[in-house]
């Protein structure tokens, strides 16, 4: 944002003082959005921050002079902190009583803060931002944050902790409308990481661009669903960086064309022993749906006929040991494999895993796979580019301890490690693809791609924590792997889908629903507008 801001006005196109002017508009035009009781005022026929009058016939109650809507805008000693001023100043403007405090000195505030500072003093007064102030600020019907925005380095400590100690634990008392602008002063914006105490607002508006923090790790937490509000502020639409949210597809996700099976792709998921074969089907049955040619799982023949009964479209094949692997996969229409789920940790499935990496195909590797790899350095080393690893937290902690010791560390300056930091050097390290799960999953190529698959706000489906939905995303990928895609391209459209699935069904999946959500998300995607 700062390179975006910082081109945009030595282009000559805008000035400092224009956008925070619009940062502020875009404010108070998302606080009427969320309240919109806050907007307008029949009694004084039109917008302003005067109460309504109850229904009903005038009476001297009814004519005497009502009571104005509160506001109290805490200001920081940056630019946030002039966004704050400006949002101050309109508020007034509309006839609504502000009171305003400042945490800094006025004298060192940037120049454009300093200004909009000094337009605000034209019309109201600046306190000193102490506990005292605070606690005798109420009652009042918004709370204004534009304290640090993204612009917080460090944590808090002296009085300031205090304050917002104090803040997080009464602000319920203080009012039920909070708006943080930017992002939640206390959070990290590069990260989604607390770095000082915060609350929870219950609205967040924030300029141009949603920032990392607002969905990864503690953001999203952060704020209520449905409460981010991203404001255009005049800046041309630019891309800056790899990483990217996904938002919808610009994929051709069903098939093209007729042709023949075989032509759109076979993919292998290998199976665990008897009892164990579960995860395996779910996956399998993942990979047929969402396109695969053909899917067939590989069994071992103690498990044959308890997967047989189970499954029709798919197929079987017997395969006792890595020998038996390699032999099947002298087929080269077997274009992709889908490993891990229930495979088991012992030598044999380690051979497996091996026999299958080196056959060198796009390979997606998820659950006990991920944990053969973590205990053997031998095994990793076999990872290659068509690669695309799965892990949760646990998994990837086994993986890559040391970079999950750094993204548990408590975070004391920003930017923290952030999500993106650790799966991006994961996949370079591992010289392939990682989707890292979670509600903000995130994926990474090598070279530094990156995007983020959130399961956060108006997206959020938290009925995704279920037994056998990773396994059903293993088969995603596998299948997408198996058309054609490329590995980073089928993590991203397998993720994403795999959301939708989820929205589509709704509170109650279970992880068997997933799959038999495609043909309808399918049929929305590719229905015209």
């Amino acid at each position: 944002m700062r390179a975006i801001e910082r081109a945009a006005i030595e282009s000559g196109a805008v000035t400092g003082l224009d956008l925070m002017e619009r940062a502020g508009q875009g404010v108070i035009e998302a606080i009427f959005e969320e309240w919109p009781e806050l907007a307008v005022s029949p009694a004084a026929g039109g917008e302003g921050g005067v109460a309504p009058r109850p229904a009903g016939p005038d009476s001297p109650q009814d004519i005497c002079e009502q009571k104005k809507f509160r506001a109290v805008v805490l200001c920081g000693p940056g630019n946030n902190g002039g966004d704050g001023f400006v949002v101050a100043r309109l508020l007034k403007a509309r006839g609504w009583e502000v009171e305003v405090f400042l945490y800094g000195d006025p004298d060192k505030l940037p120049p454009d803060a300093r200004v909009n500072y000094q337009r605000w003093c034209e019309m109201g007064e600046v306190g000193p931002m102490t506990l005292d102030a605070i606690m005798g600020a109420r009652p009042f019907d918004l709370w204004i944050d534009a304290v640090f925005g993204t612009g917080l380095t460090r944590g808090f400590k002296g009085e300031l902790l205090t304050i917002f100690d104090y803040i997080e634990e009464d602000l319920a008392t203080f009012a039920n409308r909070s708006v943080a602008v930017d992002i939640a002063s206390g959070l990290c914006a590069d990260s989604g990481r607390f770095l000082g105490p915060i609350w929870e607002p219950a609205l967040t508006v924030t300029f141009h661009r949603a920032k990392l923090g607002h969905y990864l790790n503690d953001g999203a937490e952060t704020c209520e669903q449905n409460s981010l509000r991203v404001k255009g502020i005049g800046l041309a639409t630019q891309s800056v960086g790899a990483v990217r949210k996904l938002e919808g597809l610009n994929l051709f996700t069903g098939k093209r064309s007729y042709h023949h099976k075989y032509s759109h792709g076979h993919a292998l998921i290998l199976s665990g022993g008897p009892g164990r074969t579960g995860a395996a089907r779910l996956a399998a049955r993942g990979a047929l749906r969402i396109g695969a040619g053909l899917v067939t799982l590989a069994v071992p023949p103690a498990a044959q006929q308890e997967v047989a009964a189970q499954v029709t479209a798919i197929m079987l094949r017997r395969v006792g040991d890595a020998t038996a692997l390699a032999k099947v996969l002298e087929d080269a229409r077997f274009n992709a494999i889908g490993l891990g789920p229930a495979l088991g940790l012992d030598e044999d499935a380690a051979a497996l895993v091996a026999a299958a990496l080196e056959a060198g195909r796009a390979t997606v590797l998820d659950a006990d796979a991920l944990t053969l790899l973590a205990q053997d350095a031998a095994l990793f080393a076999k990872l290659h580019g068509k690669c695309v690893l799965t892990p949760h937290a646990g998994e990837f902690k086994r993986l890559f301890p040391d970079l999950a010791e750094k993204l548990e560390a408590v975070p004391v300056k920003g930017p923290a490690y952030s999500k993106v930091d650790a799966t991006r050097e994961a996949a370079k390290r591992a010289g392939c693809v990682v989707l890292f799960k979670g509600p903000d999953t995130v994926i990474a190529a090598p070279g530094g791609q990156c995007s983020i698959n959130s399961a956060e706000y108006e997206r959020s489906a938290p009925w995704l924590a279920t037994a056998g939905s990773g396994d059903v995303l293993t088969g995603f990928i596998a299948g997408l792997l198996a058309r054609g895609f490329a590995p980073h391209q089928a993590a991203e459209t397998a993720a994403w889908l795999h959301v939708e699935c989820a929205l589509e069904f709704g509170p109650g999946l279970i992880a068997e629903d997933l799959p038999e959500q495609l043909p309808k998300v399918f049929r929305r995607l590719l229905s015209p507008p």
